[in-house]
Formats: structure tokens, C-alpha cells, sequence
């Protein structure tokens, strides 16, 4: 089995870690993270909306650092999600090629 982790490249903060599969599902060259996988409480919704064609509503997900340092719009989570994807259904994502994170398997 294939694990992954998930950090803030400026503070090493680790962001997620858990096995690719139903727990971190690489999909689009994005991870969507299930709630359980998430090593921090530090992602919260900005709730600034956003519509995807055929994955629908969503809203941004910024990360919150120490002394009110703030990466805005880091991921994002399907509020509304198609029902045909469950796999995005109220999970947190972020994309592969983000320039604050790094990612690792392992």
C-alpha cells in the first residue's frame, strides 16, 4: 500500500498523510482528502464560492499559519458536490503542483 504525506514547504507543517486510495484519491492531478487523513485543523473554508461544470458548487480553503500568516485559496471542498463522485464528496483538495506544498510517498 502506498502512503502519502502532505506539508506547507515554508513551515514543514504536515498537512495530510494517509494511503492513496478511498483515504487521499488522486483525481485530475488534485488529492481530495477525507477528513480523517487530515493532520491539521489549520485548513478552514474562506467561503468564497466557486462552480465547477460537472463537479459543481464549492467553496476555497485557505490555510492558517502561525502569527496571522494566511495562504489564501490553497484548496478547496465540493459543498454541493455530483452526486455521481463520491470520491469528492465534502473532502478537502489540493492540487499536485501547488508551489507551497510538497508532497511525498512513500
Amino acid at each position: 500500500m502506498t502512503n502519502i504525506r502532505i506539508k506547507h514547504r515554508g513551515t514543514g507543517t504536515i498537512l495530510a498523510e494517509g494511503p492513496i486510495g478511498w483515504g487521499i484519491t488522486p483525481f485530475e492531478g488534485n488529492l481530495y482528502i477525507r477528513r480523517k487523513y487530515l493532520k491539521t485543523k489549520q485548513i478552514r473554508a474562506n467561503f468564497l464560492p466557486g462552480l465547477c461544470p460537472y463537479k459543481f458548487l464549492y467553496v476555497w480553503m485557505d490555510l492558517h499559519l502561525r502569527d496571522d500568516i494566511r495562504v489564501r485559496n490553497l484548496g478547496w471542498m465540493y459543498w454541493l458536490p455530483n452526486p455521481l463522485l463520491p470520491f469528492i464528496w465534502f473532502r478537502v483538495a489540493l492540487p499536485r503542483q501547488h508551489p507551497e506544498i510538497d508532497i511525498e510517498e512513500y
